[in-house]
């Protein structure tokens, strides 16, 4: 079939509300000035996510069979099971929903990301969800012995497993009143859920911390330490480091190609370069591991790792540099606890760093790391530039998106939408179209004035967190 009416917004298990519909959201935010489209803003950085690991594109449903979602205003069946991206650099992801009510676009772009960034960092029961895809399909693709655990009798088909582990994870991610429409896949999925246990979050797949650095030249800036899975990682210096003589060393100060888990590396910088900055990517080719996130840059289902082959992952560091006055570094990541973006600001230079943001001026000390957090609303598109000394600037933009439905208090009504979620299954590859809310076409419209339209009465809780700064040997 070539399409699917799905609910878009449905009663949550064991809840009472749910958020308000799609096109209310959407009329809400145009009301503000703003417009969250399909399509991902451009962005010299995204938080948090930019920062290392996977980066892959949405492919289709793999193995799925069908689930049934109870709501108020009636059930609705969805297609449930394995969704397939394929990363950048070469690899293959498996992975499955753990948004149940957003749809899935295809080709929207994913990037790894930690639970902290995503619904996953408020929900008690994430580590419950990794139990379940390390007990399940297809972690355990042994189906005799997955229905064995499972005390089902012969038959359970991949469709059935991947279906029955999505049900279960939709119990614990949405808080979802979803059954799988076959026997066998609905057993697998009680089992999974009352069996569940929680377990840690896993550690990212390649990640450089911190990822930005600065200070003054004719020494070593950073360390910049790389953690990863991988047995080894490659170093890409940065692209004008043979004019500017700008080098990538170990803390011996020798140069480095390679590096491994817990290296740290720095940027060596001419004691009379001209202030400036640089740019280092890391890369290397492993397994990501089995529950990692992968967050879309637009408004697109996010996924957990079920399974991942060989493949590409990369992160990068830059460094910021200059003889006299404020040197920067900036980072941002998304932070669902606090529902806003965590801007942080390092100053190793001499006097204070002065910026402006959404209406308000902050003041970094010399030698100082700061940390504003800049409050957003749900679904909200964000675009902001940093700028300094020396013609420095940096630019953050992405969409928040830290709730499930069900985290929302709002009319219990059953929204329908004829664009499937989490996707059209069946037909020929023409037919296949995993979901768009109509907005597509449209560009975000973000700028300084639209975005104080939305924040106005919200930047005054922005709130500063100050640390002194700690150096590296």
């Amino acid at each position: 079939m070539s399409s699917l009416t799905v609910p878009v917004a449905v009663s949550a298990r064991g809840r009472g509300a749910v958020r308000l519909a799609a096109a209310a959201l959407v009329s809400g935010l145009v009301a503000a000035g703003v417009l969250a489209a399909a399509q991902p803003a451009a962005a010299d950085e995204a938080p948090e996510r930019g920062q290392g690991g996977a980066v892959a594109t949405m492919g289709g449903m793999e193995t799925y069979g069908t689930a049934v979602i109870h709501g108020e205003g009636g059930d609705q069946e969805v297609p449930a099971g394995l969704f397939e991206m394929s990363v950048e650099g070469g690899g293959t992801l498996r992975t499955y929903c753990v948004d149940l009510y957003h749809p899935t676009q295809r080709e929207a772009k994913y990037r790894e990301t930690s639970w902290s960034g995503t619904s996953l960092g408020a929900n008690k029961n994430a580590g419950k969800i990794r139990w379940i895809l390390q007990n399940s399909y297809p972690q355990v693709n042994d189906l005799a012995e997955l229905a064995r655990r499972a005390g089902i009798g012969a038959g359970l088909t991949e469709q059935d497993a991947a279906a029955g582990t999505q049900v279960a994870i939709w119990r614990w991610s949405d808080g979802a009143d979803v059954v799988a429409l076959d026997p066998q896949a609905e057993r697998l999925a009680d089992h999974l859920e009352k069996s569940a246990r929680s377990l840690a979050e896993p550690n990212a797949s390649l990640t450089l911390d911190p990822p930005a650095v600065s200070g003054r030249p004719g020494g070593l800036l950073g360390p910049v330490t790389v953690h990863t899975n991988a047995r080894s990682v490659t170093l890409t210096p940065p692209a004008d480091s043979v004019a500017s003589g700008v080098r990538v060393v170990g803390k011996d100060g020798k140069p480095v190609t390679t590096a491994r888990d817990g290296s740290r590396l720095f940027f060596e910088v001419p004691e009379d370069t001209a202030p400036g900055s640089a740019e280092l990517t890391v890369q290397a080719s492993t397994t990501v591991p089995v529950g990692r996130v992968f967050a879309a840059e637009s408004r697109s289902q996010t996924q957990i790792l079920a399974g991942s082959s060989e493949s590409t992952v990369s992160a990068t560091a830059s460094a910021t540099w200059a003889d006299r006055g404020a040197i920067p570094a900036l980072s941002a990541r998304e932070n669902c606890a606090e529902g806003g973006v965590d801007l942080t600001a390092a100053n190793t230079g001499d006097r204070p760093f002065t910026f402006e943001l959404m209406g308000v001026e902050h003041t970094i000390p010399a030698g100082t790391t700061r940390t504003v957090t800049v409050p957003l609303q749900e679904d909200q598109a964000y675009d902001f530039t940093i700028t300094g000394p020396d013609g420095f600037a940096k630019r953050f933009s992405g969409v928040l998106d830290c709730r499930t439905q069900g985290d929302t208090t709002a009319d219990e009504r059953t929204q329908l939408m004829t664009e499937p979620s989490p996707a059209t299954v069946g037909g020929t590859p023409a037919d296949v179209n995993l979901a768009s809310t109509g907005s597509t076409d449209i560009t975000p419209l973000i700028g300084g004035t639209a975005i104080a339209l939305v924040l106005i009465g919200g930047a005054v809780l922005i709130l500063l967190r100050g640390r002194q700064q700690g150096t590296g040997d």
